[in-house]
């Protein structure tokens, strides 16, 4: 998934585009070790995390101290979250993150969450999405069998039950979207342009900012 290069696209974007402070929002943050390292020498002021796992938010803790801002970490689900969040008008953020999450949501989870963020945003904010996608006109069975056959040539060391395991989540959980179709949701939930900074050799995977 190239998850360094990613971030460090991450990096370079929040470093370009945020010459003030910012306050931003990550759904379905982990353990936060990557992206902790894309705030190092950032103008970052506030940043809160969700994510359903206490001990990956324990960990995401530990990570983010280093930073030295306001942290708030909360345990939540993101589609219920992002649910909440228009009806809590005064937290306002300049960047909504999502990573390797929205996948998982059907189309009209995923229109609904894209809503609320837009909805969530200061007038010049941004919302970064670094998520799985399929090729244009790609069937989600067409993606599902190009992906494990990466797997299969690129993995060397996996053994066959790690195989199936990454068959079978994919399998059952696995719902990317094309970048068309994000891009239709971003028209409608009123984001004026989407930019993609980053798309992995295999093109499955990339990052898209959707900007108000």
């Amino acid at each position: 998934m190239g998850h360094r290069e990613i971030y460090t696209v991450l990096h370079e974007l929040l470093v370009s585009h945020f010459q003030k402070p910012f306050r931003m929002l990550e759904l379905g943050c982990g353990d936060a070790s990557f992206t902790a390292q894309a705030l190092v020498d950032t103008n970052i002021a506030a940043y809160q995390g969700i994510d359903l796992s206490e001990v990956a938010l324990e960990i995401a803790e530990e990570n983010l101290a280093a930073i030295a801002i306001e942290t708030i970490l909360l345990k939540g689900d993101l589609s219920n979250f992002t649910n909440e969040l228009p009806q809590n008008k005064p937290q306002q953020f300049d960047i909504i993150m999502t990573s390797f999450a929205l996948h998982h949501l059907d189309l009209a989870q995923k229109d609904s969450v894209i809503n609320n963020i837009s909805n969530c945003l200061n007038p010049d904010g941004i919302f970064i999405l670094i998520d799985v996608v399929r090729q244009e006109n790609e069937e989600r069975e067409a993606y599902i069998r190009r992906y494990l056959n990466d797997v299969e040539q690129r993995w060397s060391m996996i053994t066959p039950q790690e195989y199936s395991m990454v068959e079978n989540h994919i399998s059952a959980s696995d719902f990317p979207e094309t970048q068309q179709t994000l891009r239709q949701l971003a028209a409608k939930h009123n984001f004026s342009r989407v930019e993609c900074l980053y798309g992995d050799r295999l093109d499955t995977t990339q990052l898209l900012c959707f900007y108000r």
